[in-house]
């Protein structure tokens, strides 16, 4: 691994060699200048990670070298140092992007957390560029498909939260896509160019939680052989998603309330306040207002949640955006079939239609890659869908359904009709003649129903021979 290099840029010789020692001792390579001009030269020589600037200099000042800096080196983390602290000067190098500023004389300890805390923030920053086309493209809007009612309430609430920072609560089962939803808020707001830190809160156990969110201070517990950054420091100047809020324990809950309080976290063992910019988007599936009545979720923290919520409807109850998803799904996964599924029969869709989707959007997504897997053919048919899904097939006793989803009458008579011959045609291994016996009607007719609905022979069967 390359070694990290820390620019170091002060006229003052005692500062500097104070610097250079205690970060030497860290495994950092030291770079130093005593000028703006000698420390622009060597940003672009050397390209360091991290600068240790001083704003008091003569000639070029630290501001100027800041805005030089951060021009043609934006990933660069510069930390200011100032004798004076005045509030108006931090204001301004804050604005032209600085990581942070330390006051003289240097606490050296503060030193070397702030500048781990930097190159976390750099690397994170690199991989964010790296990566951001390829996340923008696929957490564009338009990939959060539907166009029932209560989806456009959806979309209605994330335009409202986009472009500022207040609190997010998504509420919906399982599979519905609310990390899907926090994403897009995210990767589509003013918060893009900051990391996302998703955390599920219901997969860690209870005693690793709270040093997984927060961190801990070397020796706070055994185990514990090193300083340890949490969720919340790594998510700085950016989105921390905690799914399953549910699931945190009250004293997890405690140190959640403060940070939404005071935007300051501590450190399992840690005895200093960190402040911190970090969005919070929360998640969840239970019913956290049940969950407050039974004292199981503080009262406080929920209303401190529940700033602005976005209800993810079940895909039960928008069976209308099932062809649309549908349709999404195969363009999501063509290359896995090699373009060649392009459509879904009818009689498919219908069972899709039916069925009650207990997993939601996530089970619909891998029923269709399971079904553009396995298919061998250019249309996904019955056979390629669960058992499960095939057994929502109608059969003359069955109650038609006629809940929310008003399918016409027409439609419901030649769905039934479609049935009774893809029926017929199985029982008859796709023979046609006997498919028509067991029909009581003519092989011409099995033939030009065939044709009408667009029944296909599934790949390795029998073909009738006439």
């Amino acid at each position: 691994m390359e070694q990290q290099k820390i620019l170091l840029v002060d006229d003052e010789p005692n500062i500097m060699e104070l610097l250079s020692v205690a970060l030497e001792d860290e495994g950092y390579r030291i770079l130093e200048a005593n000028n703006g001009t000698e420390a622009l030269a060597q940003v672009e020589k050397e390209k360091p990670q991290v600068v240790l600037l001083d704003i008091r200099m003569p000639h070029v000042d630290g501001i100027q070298v800041l805005r030089q800096i951060k021009e043609t080196n934006k990933t660069t983390c510069v930390i200011m140092i100032t004798a004076h602290g005045a509030m108006e000067t931090v204001l301004e190098t804050m604005k032209l992007g600085a990581y942070d500023y330390l006051t003289k004389p240097v606490d050296l300890e503060k030193v070397k957390v702030l500048i781990r805390r930097a190159l976390e923030a750099q690397r994170l920053a690199q991989e964010v560029t790296s990566l951001r086309s390829e996340l923008e493209d696929k957490y564009k809007l338009e990939n959060i498909v539907g166009k029932h009612p209560r989806m456009f309430e959806v979309y209605k609430m994330m335009g409202r939260v986009m472009d500022n920072k207040a609190t997010v609560l998504i509420l919906g089962e399982t599979g519905t896509g609310k990390e899907v939803v926090a994403r897009a808020i995210h990767f589509n707001g003013r918060l893009k160019d900051g990391p996302f830190v998703a955390v599920d809160c219901a997969s860690l156990p209870c005693d690793l939680l709270e040093s997984e969110l927060f961190g801990h201070e070397k020796g706070a517990f055994t185990g514990a052989i090193a300083q340890k950054m949490g969720k919340f420091e790594l998510a700085d100047r950016g989105t921390l998603f905690l799914d399953e809020i549910g699931n945190l324990t009250l004293a997890t809950q405690v140190k959640l309330l403060r940070f939404l309080q005071e935007k300051k976290i501590e450190r399992v063992g840690g005895t200093k306040p960190i402040g911190l910019d970090v969005r919070i988007i929360a998640a969840t599936n239970l019913d956290l207002e049940k969950a407050v009545k039974e004292g199981s979720f503080r009262e406080d923290l929920y209303y401190r949640l529940n700033v602005v919520a976005v209800p993810l409807p079940p895909l039960r109850e928008r069976r209308d955006d099932i062809p649309l998803l549908v349709k999404h799904f195969i363009q999501k996964f063509k290359s896995e079939s090699k373009g060649k599924v392009k459509r879904v029969l009818p009689e498919a869709m219908d069972l899709l239609m039916r069925y009650s989707w207990p997993g939601n959007v996530r089970e619909l997504e891998n029923v269709m890659e399971r079904a553009i897997v396995i298919g061998k053919s250019e249309a996904v048919l019955v056979e390629d869908l669960p058992l499960r899904i095939q057994k929502e097939k109608v059969t003359s006793g069955e109650e038609l359904d006629t809940s929310s989803d008003r399918i016409p009458f027409e439609e419901r008579v030649e769905n039934f009709e479609k049935k009774l011959i893809v029926d017929a045609l199985e029982k008859a291994n796709w023979i046609q003649t006997k498919a028509a016996e067991f029909l009581g009607t003519s092989r011409s007719t099995v033939k030009y129903k065939m044709k009408k609905y667009g029944i296909i022979r599934g790949e390795g069967r029998r073909e009738e021979n006439e």
